[in-house]
Order: structure tokens, then sequence, then C-alpha cells
């Protein structure tokens, strides 16, 4: 018994032999002259599975084109497009339309070859879907300038300017052979916009024209920024004021600082911390972390400095600048103040790039500035400076200080980590940063607030004391969780 492909295209001659199959049931239909010897698998199943390898058997030589030479995949109305020497005709398969366009077939040495068929190169690709396109069924056969934008803007991100001068030049050779030459010049404005030698306003995507005027930012960060204010302006939360007394404001200043250093490694015993601010002196054998908890104490202790939050952007950055400043000024090493050149990485997680990252911050201060509540506004503040890490080191101390001064700065109680607590706190934060769900990082802020709320802090020994019973001085690995203290 003779064994078929898994498809065939049938020609005049093999109509006979493949009647036969059919009745016998060895192939089944599946499109124009298109058969299958998998009678198994949904037909679309199959199409989708083997969609490149059969357009190469049904359209040979075709070249695939517009947006799917981009997309590189089914489009979301479920086509593919290709450019063939002949005519324009769709071919209609389960679950797949292979629309054709009348066009130029492969250009040599340019064009992929791929299966029986080739893929457009990069450049004309970009240039077919600058093309003038009416909607086939709400699908346009190109992407939208905006998608274009930015991903010529990724070009550029990756792999600089002059990967992105190469594509202008390449693109410059082949417009003529392809009649597109008012497509280059669209495709030249747009390159030149982006790097800022051409004027920026034509530019669709508001990430490529930030970039183009020195500001790039990063869109999956502002992504994440938009939907954690959206959780935040969907609820309220009880404001919990702050107890009146200098020295409750001074003694949970200091818990605010060692917790804060305590979480990002920095680990004194509570009595050591206590020794260092009240004496002023680091120990001799670490000085560079006393200097940590020093410069943090005096940051989040400093009346007038909590009490003063961001009126503009600017004055955003100043203040971002000069409290950074203050906590590492012991560790001149990590460039106190000045926003990281170099990327970093925690983990899995790789933070802003540091081209991106005063753009993304003035991208997390908008939507900062919309918000009202000062708890809301404080979660707010610390998640945007949390994910984009502009600093080389100190951000979470940093990102901590600015949202407590959020809620001193309107009379709230603030918040603090318990050493006990930091697994749990570090997993909710980023839960938001992969996952994008700000469920447990604002159920865990709400608790640790009102687990501060419940400790009065005028006498440091009795507020130890009442921490310790708590469990909040135990390490993560210690096995107990963290009590909330009695009402």
């Amino acid at each position: 018994m003779k064994k078929f492909p898994l498809f065939i295209v049938a020609t005049t001659d093999q109509s006979a032999e493949i009647s036969r199959a059919l009745k016998k049931g060895l192939v089944r239909k599946i499109g124009p002259r298109l058969y299958t010897s998998n009678t198994a698998d949904t037909p679309e199943q199959l199409v989708r599975q083997n969609c490149w390898q059969i357009i190469s058997l049904l359209m040979p030589g075709a070249v695939v084109s517009n947006r799917s030479a981009l997309e590189n995949r089914i489009s979301p109305a479920g086509r593919i497009y290709v450019t063939a020497t002949d005519y324009t005709r769709t071919i209609n398969l389960p679950d797949l339309e292979v629309v054709v366009l009348k066009g130029l077939g492969p250009i040599p040495e340019r064009d992929m070859p791929m299966f029986n068929i080739y893929l457009s190169c990069r450049e004309r690709a970009f240039l077919e879907n600058l093309s003038a396109t009416k909607n086939r069924g709400g699908e346009s056969k190109n992407l939208s300038r905006l998608e274009l934008e930015e991903r010529l803007l990724q070009v550029y991100d990756n792999s600089g300017a002059a990967a992105l001068n190469a594509l202008r030049d390449k693109a410059r050779e082949i417009a003529p052979v392809l009649g597109l030459e008012a497509e280059f010049q669209k495709l030249d404005d747009i390159i030149g916009a982006i790097q800022g030698t051409r004027e920026a306003q034509a530019l669709a995507s508001p990430q490529s024209f930030a970039r183009s005027v020195g500001e790039g930012y990063d869109p999956k960060a502002v992504e994440r920024f938009a939907i954690l204010r959206a959780a935040l302006l969907d609820r309220s939360f009880r404001p919990r004021p702050m107890p009146a007394g200098d020295q409750k404001f001074y003694n949970v200043a200091f818990f605010d600082a060692y917790f804060s250093n305590f979480i990002e490694g920095t680990e004194f015993e509570v009595e050591e911390a206590r020794e260092i601010i009240e004496s002023g002196m680091v120990p001799a054998d670490r000085p560079a972390d006393g200097h940590d908890v020093l410069g943090t104490y005096r940051v989040v202790a400093g009346v007038d400095d909590m009490m003063t939050i961001p009126t503009d952007f600017e004055h955003f950055i100043h203040i971002l600048t000069t409290r950074h400043s203050l906590i590492l000024e012991g560790r001149p090493d990590k460039q106190p103040g000045r926003f990281k050149e170099k990327p970093n990485v925690a983990g899995m997680t790789r933070f802003v790039e540091p081209a991106l990252v005063k753009g993304t911050l003035r991208q997390g201060y908008e939507f900062y500035r919309g918000i009202e509540e000062p708890f809301a506004r404080a979660l707010a503040i610390f998640f945007i400076i949390s994910d984009v890490h502009p600093f080389n080191d100190g951000n979470g101390r940093l990102a901590r200080a600015m949202m407590n001064s959020e809620l001193v700065a309107k009379g709230e109680t603030r918040i603090f980590i318990p050493s006990v607590f930091r697994s749990e706190y570090l997993a909710g934060v980023k839960r938001m940063t992969r996952d994008s769900d700000p469920t447990a990082y604002i159920k865990q802020h709400e608790y640790l607030q009102e687990f501060v709320t419940r400790i009065d802090f005028a006498d440091m020994n009795r507020a130890i004391d009442v921490l310790r019973r708590c469990n909040a001085f135990a390490k993560p690995e210690d096995a107990v969780k963290l009590q909330m203290p009695a009402g």
C-alpha cells in the first residue's frame, strides 16, 4: 500500500490516485487541491501547526510579506500575507486565510529562503508595512504606524544607532526595486525622528516620541504603574493617624531605618544598631554598614525632610537624589545621588535600563501625582522607585523612605518591614513586578501599617520588648510568623 506524505497538493495527473485514496480513507481534503494523510488530528490543528510548510507547497516562490514578515505568525484575524508575481487572491484553509498580494518576487541575496518560499528581509518588510492599505474585514495587511515605530525603537535599544542606520541604508537600496520610494521617505523620517535628527511631532508612539527628545521609557514598567494605579484608585484605605509626640517620632524612625537596612542584608542586632544611632559612631569592623544605618536614619528621622513630598517632577528628582546621597554617604563607590550607568539585576529581574531611567520615572510620576489618598500615594511612589531601580544600590531603602515620607507628611502612621516578614514582603513586590498582580503588595502594606499602629513607641525599651514578643526580630528561616500586637 502506497504511503502518502503528510500533505499533498494534487495535480491533474494525480486526480485518479487521490480519488481512490479518499474512498479508502487514506487521505482527506483540507483545502483547495490540498490533502493530508493525517486522518486523526483536526484540520484546524494541522493547518496552524504546519502553516509555513503548507504555504510553501501551495505557493512555491512566494514571499511572506507585509505584517506577516514582521510578526512571523498567523495574524490576529487568522491570516498570513504573502506576495506573488501572478495575481491577488485569497486561499481559504481551515482556520487560516492566505492572502496573496500581487507584487515583486524574492529579491536575490536579500529575502530569506524558508522551505519553498521566502521571508521578506527586514528592510523590505518595513517598507511594505508603510505602504497604503485598506482594512480587510477589520484588519490591515500592515502593522500600524505605532507598532512599526516601536519595532524600530527595539532595534535602536537592542543594537544601537548603527544598526538602525544600517537598516535605513539597505532600505534605500531596495526601495526603487520595489517601487516604494515614498515609503522609504516615511521610514527615513521615522528613523531620523527617533534619533533626534528630525522633527519628532510626526511620531505616533509616545515611547518613540519620548526617546526622540531624550527621555525614552520602559513601556512594560509603565504598564505596571498603570495597573497598580488602577488598583489603588479602585478602593479606599482606612486612615491610621500617626501618634503625637517627638519621642515617638524618633523612636519609630529608628525602627524604620533598622529594619529597612536589615531587609537589604545589613544585619545588626537591634542593640548594636541602637548604639550606632545614639552615639553617631560606626563599628570599626563594619564602617560601611554602620554608615548605611546612620545615613538611612538621618533621612527618615528628619522632621522637615519627611514632611517634604514632591510638588513637580524636577522636585521629585531632587528629593530622590538628595535622599539617596544621605543614605549611601558611607559608600562613595556606589555613586550616591547619581543615577546608575550600568544595568542592575536581582535574581531573574532585570530593572529598567540606565538610558530609560529618567523617562520611566517621569511616566511614573504622572501616575503618582493623580492619586490623592496618602496610603495609595505611598504605595505608588514606593513601587515606582523599586521597579525602576534608578541607582546602583540603596534603591529599596530609598523607596521605603519615600513611601513613609508620603505618610508622615499627611499625619499617617509610617510602615516598616520586620525582619521575620522579609520573605513575604519581597514575594509581594515580586508578584507585582513579574505578574502585574498588586493584590498581595497592597494587602501586606495594609497589614504592616496596622502592625505599627498598634505599638506604643513612647518608650524605646518597651517597644523593643513588644516587637520581640511579636517575633519581629526573627529571621525568615527561624520558622516563626509575625504576630499582630494586641489592639
